[in-house]
């Protein structure tokens, strides 16, 4: 069975820093992108950034360039999503998603996990 747990979300205020992480199982990592989205209500499902396992190539959507970092860890079958100098428009849940390749276009992946909620106060 696929499954992709986030966990790591929270209330910070803005400028403070959070680390999410993706615990992946059930398919093999390393053939799979991981792309992190952020969804607020009323409003689609947006992408931030993405990694692709076999080569570690990374990928920002231009409001976190500079502030969030992706990495993975491939022996553990996780990546991480580490966020600094958070703001207050960077609330939203967030999740993470497994796909062929990466891509800022949510229906692009094949699996979700059940999201985390991220609150960055003013």
């Amino acid at each position: 069975e696929v499954q992709l747990v986030e966990s790591g979300g929270g209330l910070v205020q803005a400028g403070g820093s959070l680390r999410l992480s993706c615990a992946a199982s059930g398919f093999t990592f390393d053939e799979y992108a991981i792309g992190w989205f952020r969804q607020v209500p009323g409003k689609e499902r947006e992408g931030v950034s993405c990694i692709r396992s076999s080569d570690g190539s990374t990928y920002y959507a231009d409001s976190v360039k500079g502030r969030f970092t992706i990495s993975s860890d491939n022996a553990k079958n996780t990546v991480y999503l580490q966020m600094n100098s958070l703001k207050p428009e960077d609330t939203a849940v967030y999740y993470c998603a497994a796909g062929p390749g990466c891509s800022y276009y949510y229906t692009s992946y094949d699996y979700w996990g059940q999201g985390t909620q991220v609150t960055v106060s003013s």
